[in-house]
């Protein structure tokens, strides 16, 4: 854990290092991203186990969904910046000419980047790519949540990058105070609504300019026309990944009416092919974060008759199982329903139609992300025309955070700004108009 006195520090090298011109070339932002590349290479097994420590996260969703989705990022950033840093020429009017004006591409100067705990490895690391890349020098605020992960990457990210543009603070909320009250250009923030607005209030002191990916209630709305089986799997695969803790997993499903018993039927079926009949002893299936985040899940789950369980339910708070759960005769009040579950429960409301289902997702704060299953285009573009989220797939889930072209991001309560891909570079540098 880092000591609050030397919290300020910290800062203050790196954004020595950067003021230095340290990144200021290319080739400099490049030897950063292919030091962290080596990084998530040759130390893959160990960043693999700590996030089985922390999360019981299987070893197949460790390098997939965080070590080899970053090592995407970093390599696609390595292709292009190049041509994202080129300045752009901008057509003058006639009464300025013959002068010449274009837009340069400015580094803003220290970021820094605060991860959250569900996806410790690639939420810290992949916003930092196009930190780099524009040129920042960046300071790491891993989640104290996921201990091993944390001190883990504390150190790899001492042995392989440059302290001189690269710092890591670890420790829990003391610490992150002191480091917000530290003068930044830019802020980026992952995790929740409650501690987002927190970080907004202190990058106010220095007008500061922040991201925020916050999460939400992503709904999955499916058409009676949709594909039973083939949603059912899409549905569940996304939804239990990483045991629900997910920000763009589908927080609840809201089903034409004729489609409802088919639909959980299928999903049922799904379940035991996925994760076999006891799903506590696959080695496919994650744990909960903490005995706290347990409770909070289960508790969800008490009676009150604001919905049955129709799959799961099982659970053993010693070793942070929950089973994956899928609900039943959920009311719009129940427990459930009011804020983002962030677990392996499944919520499955049926609708009269479809036009019922966008008006449900109106009536409540913009998500992060929407799914839509469907046969029929015209009805899957309504539901996409009519309602705002972050964004939204098309019998599918998860998937555009695959595309590094796409932005993304929320919207409203569901955060704001977007990265990936050149919306990350942009993120992360200033337009500079030269003439």
């Amino acid at each position: 854990m880092t000591a609050v006195p030397d919290i300020a520090g910290i800062v203050d090298r790196v954004r020595a290092g950067q003021q230095s011109g340290m990144l200021h070339g290319l080739d400099a932002r490049r030897d950063q991203l292919k030091a962290l590349r080596r990084m998530l290479v040759e130390r893959d097994d160990e960043l693999a186990a700590a996030l089985g420590v922390d999360l019981g996260k299987p070893p197949i969703e460790a390098y997939t969904a965080e070590i080899v989705f970053t090592i995407n990022e970093i390599d696609h950033a390595l292709e292009h910046i190049e041509a994202w840093s080129r300045p752009e020429k901008v057509a003058l009017p006639l009464a300025v000419r013959p002068g010449a004006g274009r837009i340069r591409p400015e580094p803003l100067g220290t970021a820094c980047i605060i991860a959250p705990w569900n996806y410790p490895v690639q939420l810290l690391l992949a916003p930092a790519v196009p930190a780099l890349a524009a040129g920042n020098a960046v300071v790491l605020k891993p989640s104290e949540v996921a201990p091993a992960v944390a001190e883990l990457l504390e150190r790899l990210i001492g042995e392989y990058l440059d302290p001189q543009v690269v710092g890591v603070v670890t420790g829990a909320v003391d610490e992150t105070t002191e480091l917000l009250a530290q003068r930044f250009d830019h802020i980026f923030y992952t995790g929740n609504g409650t501690v987002g607005r927190i970080v907004m209030k202190a990058a106010a002191e220095h007008l500061t300019p922040v991201t925020l990916e916050l999460g939400g209630k992503s709904p999955a709305i499916v058409a009676a026309d949709a594909n039973i089986d083939v949603t059912a799997r899409r549905i569940v695969w996304s939804k239990f990944l990483n045991a629900g803790q997910t920000c763009v997993a589908p927080d609840y499903v809201l089903v034409e009416q004729s489609a409802e018993q088919p639909l959980v039927a299928a999903m049922a079926r799904t379940v035991t092919d996925f994760y076999g009949s006891d799903p506590a002893a696959s080695s496919d299936y994650a744990r909960i974060i903490n005995e706290r985040h347990h409770d909070r899940l289960t508790g969800l789950l008490d009676g009150g008759g604001y919905a049955e369980t129709a799959v799961g339910g099982e659970q053993d708070r010693d070793s942070r199982y929950l089973a994956p759960t899928i609900l039943t005769g959920v009311k719009p009040d129940a427990p459930v329903m009011a804020e983002e579950i962030f677990g392996p429960i499944l919520p499955v409301l049926a609708v009269a139609s479809v036009d019922e289902a966008i008006d449900f997702v109106n009536e409540r704060d913009r998500p992060l992300a929407l799914y839509a299953f469907g046969d029929d285009k015209a009805t899957l573009g309504r539901i996409v025309e009519h309602t705002s989220s972050g964004g939204a797939v098309l019998n599918h889930a998860i998937m555009h955070l695959a595309v590094h072209e796409l932005p993304f991001g929320g919207v409203g309560a569901s955060g704001m700004g977007a990265y990936h891909g050149k919306a990350g570079f942009d993120v992360f540098q200033s337009p500079q108009a030269d003439s």
